[in-house]
């Protein structure tokens, strides 16, 4: 990639620029941030970290968006973080306005652009942006469950004691208390996970998974997750920036799967350098299909904010 822009430069944009630099992603990473001098300062941290890190990607940045031109792909991390005891849809009004700001610069100076959507509550901002581009939903589509699925490997892991190498999980629905952790789809090393652990454990797993935001907000207190939420959102880049195909579950506009159109949710998809490139459709049974459209049905709860 020739260029990558950040809008936000606060922890979790500036853990994505040090990660996207690291790996040397792009040519040139971009933070935007309308806090003045911000994200230079930021910009310039990492940028005098090349030569210990290793990396020639050259870190800008500013406080005029129409530094993000000619991007190839654009990373939304910006607006009002929850504090404790809020859940993501409580930081919907705040951020709708300040998501479609941005989207009309993005549009303007970005026309070529992906969007991955990084905020809150991220399955709703999703479908904003990519209602008022217009664009192909190939090209903007949201984190969600490529972090919530790195939570539960972690859980299995430390429950376990297995290398997290050999984990592999699986998490749909909305990003949110709703979110559908599949521990069906889980292995260790492709042996389902119930080989391992108790029904009562997997359970245990499922909710911590459900709150893994939230219990670090609420161990934090001051600031919520963003080493975590960098590391997934720089996985995705890397998978479209070099075409890997890689099948991670994301925030995707649906389009008859599921059974469902016009909806931004957290499902497995197939990532690659045209973006969003098809959304895989897994064989749910009834409990799962239940719990998932119980998390559809609270994602159309705030979608009807925005219509």
């Amino acid at each position: 990639m020739k260029k990558i822009t950040i809008i936000g430069a606060g922890r979790v944009g500036e853990s994505t620029a040090q990660i996207l630099a690291n790996e040397e992603h792009a040519h040139e990473v971009v933070l935007l941030d309308i806090r003045e001098g911000v994200a230079r300062g930021t910009a310039l941290d990492i940028q005098e970290s090349a030569t210990l890190f290793g990396f020639d990607s050259r870190v800008t940045g500013d406080e005029d968006n129409s530094a993000m031109e000619g991007s190839d792909i654009v990373i939304i991390t910006a607006g009002l973080p929850r504090k404790p005891g809020m859940s993501r849809s409580d930081v919907l009004d705040a951020n709708l306005g300040i998501i479609r700001g941005l989207t009309e610069d993005i549009m303007r100076y970005a026309p070529q652009a992906k969007v991955i959507m990084v905020t809150n509550p991220v399955d709703i901002l999703t479908y904003s942006v990519w209602k008022q581009t217009g664009w192909d939903r190939s090209r903007v589509f949201g984190l969600s469950g490529v972090l919530d699925a790195a939570r539960m490997a972690s859980f299995i892991a430390l429950e376990t004691g297995f290398s997290i190498k050999d984990i592999t999980t699986m998490v749909l629905g909305g990003h949110g208390d709703s979110m559908v952790p599949m521990s069906r789809f889980t292995t260790i090393n492709g042996i389902p996970l119930d080989t391992f652990l108790s029904e009562e454990k997997i359970h245990e797993i499922v909710d911590r998974t459900r709150n893994g935001g939230a219990e670090i907000l609420a161990l934090k207190k001051t600031s919520s997750a963003n080493d975590s939420p960098a590391a997934a959102v720089a996985t995705m880049v890397d998978a479209v920036c070099n075409n890997r195909k890689r099948i991670l579950p994301c925030v995707a506009i649906l389009d008859g799967e599921y059974q469902h159109h016009d909806l931004a949710i957290g499902v497995p998809v197939i990532l690659g350098n045209q973006g969003m490139e098809e959304v895989i459709e897994l064989q749910l049974n009834e409990t799962e299909n239940r719990q998932f459209q119980e998390s559809v049905e609270q994602v159309k709860k705030d979608l009807t904010a925005i219509s």
